[in-house]
């Protein structure tokens, strides 16, 4: 049960962005752009970033959320169960691999990312852009997951929730169904 009275069929982010819908807009649409806007990482790469950020900070709603996008984006499920395992073995390209690196060291802390884990994304071809990018998303789900778990939200324990989330993730992105969520009442 979340610390705070939320709407009971919106487990996770939604219920919490349901409840101040203020301060859930400028989330919203900064995650929008930042994972579904103009870019030149993939959006299956982006949800990666988030996907190894919120694993190792054992957040499981948004670990099992953004796993399920980024499998719907790859079309498979093997190469995030294989950057939640290891970075250095997952069939992903070498730049991914220095980029997932730099998020998953600012999600230890920021002071954390090294100027050799940066030279490394460069030298693998990775732009400033993306470097940015990749702080800026690792830093993001660090917030998000400490927003969950912080606040206790419900995390459903059906691997079809979360099927059935990224497929709303994917096709309608991260901001706000117009009709909001009255639908997914039980």
């Amino acid at each position: 049960m979340a610390y705070i009275k939320v709407e009971e069929h919106l487990p996770g982010i939604t219920g919490l962005l349901e409840y101040r819908k203020d301060s859930a807009e400028p989330i919203r649409d900064l995650t929008q752009f930042l994972l579904r806007g103009p870019n030149s990482l993939t959006e299956g790469e982006r949800e990666l970033i988030a996907t190894v950020v919120s694993h190792h900070n054992a957040c499981t709603f948004c670990t099992s959320a953004h796993t399920a996008a980024a499998d719907l984006l790859l079309g498979e499920s093997t190469t995030a169960a294989c950057v939640k395992a290891d970075i250095e073995t997952a069939p992903v390209s070498e730049k991914m691999k220095a980029l997932l690196t730099i998020a998953r060291q600012t999600q230890q802390s920021g002071k954390a990312v090294t100027t050799e884990s940066i030279a490394r994304a460069k030298n693998a071809g990775a732009t400033d852009v993306e470097i940015h990018d990749t702080v800026l998303i690792a830093a993001l789900f660090c917030l998000y997951n400490r927003y969950v778990d912080g606040l206790s939200t419900f995390t459903p324990t059906d691997p079809g929730f979360y099927k059935g989330l990224a497929d709303r993730i994917v096709h309608h992105g991260y901001t706000r169904l117009p009709n909001g969520y009255d639908h997914l009442k039980k």
